[in-house]
């Protein structure tokens, strides 16, 4: 575990806060060279009706995860995440997955293990580094 993983899990949980979904709170952060350079939470595209579920407290189905969000915000700035840690408070899906392999993302740091555990073991399988850092 690196020196500062516990602190941008934190601004992690801080940001999983500005979401407007009922059902899980999740926030991410983009670190290279010990400065953010993007952030992100679970949320409705830009535009959107800020609601993330439906009557019935499903989530519907065009709500970006933390990760997604975080990442085409990187991308949006011109900006690379070739090389960066990605800091979330929930482990990866399987499609947030394959976005962090593809934007060059070298290691995630996540919080609560997801029940399916597909996104990290292609992660791992793609030879990102993976590393669960649970509260204290």
């Amino acid at each position: 575990m690196e020196k500062f993983d516990r602190s941008y899990l934190e601004m992690a949980s801080v940001w999983a806060r500005n979401s407007y979904c009922k059902r899980r709170q999740v926030g991410a952060l983009l670190v290279r060279d010990r400065m953010i350079i993007s952030d992100g939470y679970n949320g409705t595209p830009s535009g959107f009706e800020n609601i993330c579920e439906d009557e019935n407290g499903v989530t519907k189905p065009y709500v970006l995860h933390a990760e997604a969000n975080a990442i085409t915000k990187v991308a949006k700035s011109g900006n690379s995440s070739q090389g960066s840690t990605l800091y979330v408070t929930a482990s990866p899906c399987l499609e947030c997955a394959k976005l962090i392999i593809q934007s060059g993302i070298r290691r995630v740091v996540y919080r609560d293990e997801y029940r399916i555990t597909d996104g990290i073991d292609l992660l791992r399988r793609a030879g990102v580094e993976v590393e669960q850092v649970e509260d204290e």
